[in-house]
């Protein structure tokens, strides 16, 4: 029912949320993308995909029946940018309280922020995913960690190791 953003006009369908609000686990994306705006869930595309692997490899999945071993996805926006830009940061704030709300709400132990504006957005810093990714980050007490957006990895393969290492630390720190 929020009308305050213009995003919402050209966007097909609000992309809210997929997986279990009670997973251990939440992922954070930047916006969603045509096809995620098509089908109305965050990460269906072929970044989908790959997240969908990435999380499967540290035994999380969105389809999970128990919620230790769930992943809960989201986005900083809920609508796709026009012509599928980079969100702007007026957008992101405007936007951000919606955000934080739904953290607060799914109550999670652990944040993966995937990709810069993500990063930047749940932060509120001015670094990017090559400054902060690998690194355990605090949330208003919910540790997070950053890594590649699974876009990138798709552009950009040498970018899978950090990945994967990122992953790892992230697995260690489910399992106590």
């Amino acid at each position: 029912g929020f009308e305050g953003s213009a995003l919402r006009l050209g966007a097909r369908n609000l992309v809210f949320a997929d997986g279990d609000p009670r997973a251990r686990l939440m992922v954070i994306g930047e916006a969603p993308g045509r096809d995620e705006d098509l089908a109305g869930l965050p990460f269906v595309g072929r970044s989908g995909q790959l997240l969908d692997r990435m999380l499967a490899a540290i035994g999380l999945s969105r389809k999970a029946e128990d919620p230790a071993f769930g992943a809960y996805i989201t986005n900083v926006l809920p609508w796709r940018p026009p012509q599928n830009r980079d969100p702007s940061g007026d957008e992101a704030v405007l936007l951000l309280p919606f955000l934080f709300r739904h953290i607060e709400l799914a109550r999670p132990e652990v944040l993966l922020l995937l990709g810069s504006p993500a990063v930047r957005a749940v932060m509120a810093t001015a670094d990017g995913i090559t400054r902060m990714r690998g690194r355990w980050l605090d949330w208003r007490g919910v540790p997070a960690i950053a890594t590649y957006h699974p876009a990138a990895l798709l552009r950009d393969g040498s970018k899978k190791r950090d990945a994967w290492a990122d992953l790892l630390k992230l697995k260690a720190r489910l399992d106590g």
